[in-house]
């Protein structure tokens, strides 16, 4: 592997290993969503939400929005290319994104995963089509993350075969629904079943909310969220049911079906393993939130690097031209990691769609253990790069000074529309605990030495037979570890196989502190449950965190593996360096405090981190430009202004302009 990268490179050799398997899709998009599609700064939210409906039956059909279902309802089967699609439009207008996941997503997802036959033929042509707009009634007022704990009820009355679906409380109302307040005609509505007077777990109903002309329906009430921060174009709203009658006909009862008489059956007869395996079937649309945030990022960075090849700020003492800003260490220690870390999620995110179109794509039986090691890997991603996508986005506008901060350069509205990501499809807090859960459970599967504190159903009970492997690419990771040589002070902070190793030893003994402490707290907290767990709460995420970063490292190791290309492999490496070494100066105290580093080993780490960042300069253009993002869907006028501002500055160059002569001169002028 070359240990440095010198000429720039073509974006496009870049960019053909960046789009993958799905670049048919990705090139779909480019060529025909044009400016009709983009954000209109300054609207109104009544304009926002007109606006999207309409783009949203504007999208062309090939684009495919709608690819996961099944070819017979119009779909393709392409459970891989519907959540590309997802990235696609999330670089265009978030917004359209979000509406399109609701309606494609959310709610025609839950009819084809939780519904049968009977429920496709008679609906899911029409939902494809964007015949039939719907919801995703889940989270409550009360219950958001806590969803086996919802509070609506769905009663079963044998004698006129219907249920009775009621919302008890204020705290039981449908909150925060996305096509509620506007467009829904139909909800998928999640609630608690009472059949034969016996709780039967949450289940998923069919329910119509309005008439043709748009009313609400007897018993249902319909109300709107109100103004957002962000995401003006998606219509939320709320939802409450006064007894409404709902046939039984309209249960989604692939895994729990009510007989005329009430008599309740299931292909599953635990209740919490029902309960998650429903939700499991839902797994898409937490992974396209994730590949929506990360390719936000890649619009901010874009726009940031561009403009810190364009804005120059002071001048050098040996020079009449004022610096650029990406020449600066300073930015360059901005712009540069959160780009590595960026290309890191990138990979991870390729390989888990990768894995997740194999195991949702086909028609045979769902592979239960693989199917809890996606959930796990997608919470974890999501959660990864979602914040991700919130700091880096924050720093892009900060980068880019005051022209950040205006509308039209679009950095305000990525900021505003991508921060309800951290919270919806899975608050990232709880997601990481359902990560550490894995692993715990992993822990105590291999070894059999959690003992006392097993018992506490909830620190177990979603993941109980899920123990979680190493990423795809196992027997490279492998070899690449096995082959460090020596004591690690004799080792290059820049050897695949030691950063491998040092990300691999972190989680290990992290998972380890954590088993023993809870352990610990068994001893002494029998009779406490929630305290055993919760009093470790902080070292678990910790767990979850550092096997995020194991796994998307190895995704990217094995990313740069598979590609063909020298030149890029070349590239890619050293941006993986950047990641991996990030990574490690992040969380130096940890390293320092567990003797994985010496003082002299961490220093020398920072040093390495500022070499990797004066050679990846010349081509920090390179790598936003492997995005691929097209001029138009930029949306940003400071950046349509970029040729314009370089002849001034040639101008100035050619007539000897001077730079400012004192920062104080340079600060009042900015």
């Amino acid at each position: 592997m070359p240990d440095h990268v010198s000429d720039r490179i073509d974006p496009a050799r870049l960019r053909k290993v960046l789009d993958g398997p799905w670049a048919e899709v990705r090139d779909a998009h480019r060529e025909h969503l044009d400016e009709r599609f983009l954000p209109v700064y300054g609207e109104t939210g009544d304009q926002a939400r007109e606006r999207i409906t309409r783009l949203l039956a504007e999208l062309p059909v090939e684009l495919g929005i709608a690819a996961a279902f099944p070819t017979e309802y119009g779909g393709r089967s392409d459970v891989g290319g519907s959540i590309v699609a997802t990235e696609m439009l999330a670089q265009v207008d978030l917004s359209l994104m979000v509406k399109a996941g609701v309606q494609w997503g959310l709610f025609g997802g839950a009819v084809a995963a939780l519904g049968t036959r009977r429920h496709h033929d008679a609906y899911l042509r029409d939902i494809v089509a964007g015949e039939i707009f719907g919801c995703f009634a889940m989270t409550e007022t009360g219950h958001g993350s806590d969803v086996q704990q919802l509070r609506t009820t769905c009663v079963y009355d044998p004698q006129t075969q219907t249920f009775d679906l009621h919302t008890p409380h204020e705290a039981a109302r449908k909150d925060y629904i996305g096509n509620a307040a506007r467009d829904g005609r139909m909800a998928v509505v999640f609630a608690q079943m009472i059949t034969g007077g016996q709780r039967r777990g949450v289940h998923a109903w069919l329910v119509p909310i309005r008439d043709a002309d748009g009313n609400p329906l007897p018993g249902v009430t319909i109300g709107d969220a109100g103004p957002k921060a962000g995401l003006l174009g998606v219509d939320n709203g709320r939802l409450s049911f006064t007894h409404v009658r709902v046939p039984r006909d309209m249960l989604l009862d692939r895994y729990g079906q009510v007989a005329e008489d009430g008599t309740y059956s299931s292909p599953i007869e635990n209740d919490s393993r029902r309960f998650f395996t429903m939700l499991g079937t839902l797994v898409r649309g937490r992974v396209s939130v994730g590949g929506a945030a990360s390719a936000a990022t890649k619009s901010a960075l874009t726009i940031a690097v561009r403009y810190g090849d364009l804005r120059r700020q002071f001048g050098a003492p040996d020079s009449d031209r004022e610096v650029l800003l990406n020449d600066y260490l300073a930015h360059q220690r901005k712009l540069l990691p959160a780009l590595a870390t960026t290309y890191a999620l990138h990979f991870a995110q390729a390989e888990l769609v990768a894995a997740l179109s194999v195991a949702q794509g086909g028609d045979g039986p769902v592979d239960e253990h693989r199917q809890r090691e996606l959930e796990s890997r997608a919470a974890g991603l999501k959660a990864a790069q979602t914040w991700h996508a919130t700091r880096t986005i924050q720093m892009c506008r900060e980068a880019c000074g005051g022209a950040g901060y205006l509308a039209e350069n679009r950095l305000p509205s990525l900021k505003a529309d991508t921060d309800v990501f951290t919270t919806f499809e899975g608050d990232n807090t709880v997601l990481l605990q359902l990560v550490a859960k894995g692993l715990l459970t992993g822990y105590r599967d291999a070894f059999g030495s959690l003992d006392g504190w097993g018992r506490a159903s909830f620190v177990a009970e979603q993941v109980r037979e899920m123990v979680l492997e190493r990423t795809a690419a196992r027997s490279l990771i492998e070899r690449l570890t096995s082959a460090v040589p020596g004591r690690d002070e004799e080792v290059a902070v820049t050897d695949r196989g030691w950063q491998l190793r040092l990300f691999e030893d972190r989680e290990r003994h992290l998972l380890d502190g954590a088993v023993r402490r809870l352990r610990n707290g068994a001893a002494t907290k029998k009779d406490r449950p929630f305290d055993i767990f919760n009093d470790v709460q902080d070292h678990v995420l910790a767990v979850a965190a550092a096997h995020v970063d194991r796994v998307t490292l190895e995704a990217f190791v094995a990313g740069i593996e598979d590609t063909t290309d020298p030149a890029v492999q070349a590239l890619l490496s050293r941006v993986c360096d950047l990641y991996a070494l990030s990574v490690v100066e992040a969380h130096k105290g940890w390293f320092l405090e567990h003797g994985r580093l010496t003082p002299a080993r961490a220093k020398a780490i920072t040093g390495v981190v500022n070499g990797l960042l004066k050679e990846l300069r010349p081509q920090m253009r390179t790598l936003v430009d492997g995005f691929a993002i097209p001029e138009t869907w930029l949306h940003c006028a400071v950046l349509r202004e970029e040729p314009q501002r370089q002849e001034v500055m040639a101008a100035h160059d050619a007539i000897g302009d001077p730079p400012p002569s004192s920062r104080a001169s340079a600060m009042s002028s900015t």
